[in-house]
């Protein structure tokens, strides 16, 4: 036969004994808060919940374990939603949780869109140094632009001859009746005149 110590006997029989009380415990805490465990879905879950009217530590626990177990909220045309907070969006499923393919699904449309929103991110990214550079160039616009600049004729230009001034004396062909074209032949009439009496009064 074996033989066995004193000591170990009683490390034997205090394991023992704390595996009882955990046992124990388990069982007394599972009983203080019952999970309606014939729920078929949120809705029903919750409707459960409030039958038993727990306390409210107790109503919160029981609320948030039927949220953990249930992903789906009826419709009320029938059918299940699911909400994607990350895409803040809501997508329509067979059941009280999505299934494998509907999950899938659900992935699809969050790899779209965070492209989305990458591509909006760059979009904006661009806007935005486009702005800063047109900034930029109105700032630089609106700088003094110092004195004026001299224009000096190049080195090796021909002289361009000044233009003579037109001789008063001939006569303009104008149209008649205006003023100026009477004026005109007016003082060429009385210029010829004095011509032609200054001419026969020298001998």
């Amino acid at each position: 036969m074996y033989r066995v110590a004193g000591g170990e006997i009683s490390k034997l029989l205090a394991t023992a004994v704390a595996l009882v009380v955990l046992g124990i415990a388990a069982v007394w805490l599972g009983l203080r808060t019952p999970q309606p465990q014939s729920a078929g879905d949120f809705e029903d879950c919750t409707e459960q919940v409030q039958a038993s009217s727990p306390s409210d530590d107790e109503r919160a626990a029981m609320m948030t374990a039927c949220s953990a177990r249930f992903a789906g909220r009826r419709k009320p045309g029938g059918g299940y939603t699911y909400y994607d907070f990350m895409q803040d969006r809501n997508f329509d499923i067979a059941g009280p949780n999505p299934s494998a393919e509907e999950r899938r699904r659900i992935d699809f449309a969050y790899m779209a869109f965070l492209d989305t929103q990458r591509r909006g991110a760059m979009s904006a990214g661009l806007a935005g140094r486009q702005y800063e550079q047109l900034r930029a160039d109105v700032e630089s616009a609106r700088q003094p632009v110092g004195p004026p600049l001299a224009l000096t004729p190049p080195r090796n230009s021909i002289p361009i001859p000044a233009k003579r001034p037109a001789d008063r004396s001939r006569s303009v062909h104008c149209e008649d009746g205006s003023l100026s074209c009477s004026w005109a032949k007016l003082s060429a009439v009385v210029k010829n005149a004095f011509a032609s009496s200054s001419s026969k009064a020298k001998p």
